[in-house]
């Protein structure tokens, strides 16, 4: 029993708010492209590789669908340029990197206690 419950998957916390309402306006702008292009739901499907269901859930904005699902959404309209302008103007990252404060790379290793 415990070997299966480790392939199933695990359950992930709900998104913030803020990222709830940028979801939904990212599916909301992938609905209006696709209205503006004339595209059938159906058709911008086939064209991502993914079922209708998936592309209903993108437009409403679902964060449980995966990035790539949108990526290949994006790609399929001719936006897939847009997601590299994610992080390109990273003004408060600018700002603490001319402060010279130190950012770590990485977290540091846990320690594992000996056995007695």
């Amino acid at each position: 029993m415990a070997a299966f419950l480790s392939i199933m998957a695990r359950r992930t916390t709900g998104p913030m708010p803020a990222t709830a309402r940028a979801l939904r306006e990212l599916g909301r702008n992938i609905h209006m492209a696709r209205l503006r292009r004339r595209l059938s739901a159906e058709l911008l499907a086939e064209r991502a590789g993914m079922s209708r269901p998936t592309l209903r859930a993108i437009e409403r904005g679902d964060p449980h669908v995966t990035i790539g699902a949108y990526a290949n959404a994006l790609h399929s309209l001719g936006l897939e340029a847009d997601l590299g302008a994610v992080g390109r103007e990273d003004d408060l990252g600018r700002r603490l990197q001319d402060a010279g404060i130190e950012t770590r790379g990485r977290a540091p290793r846990r320690r594992v206690a000996e056995p007695p």
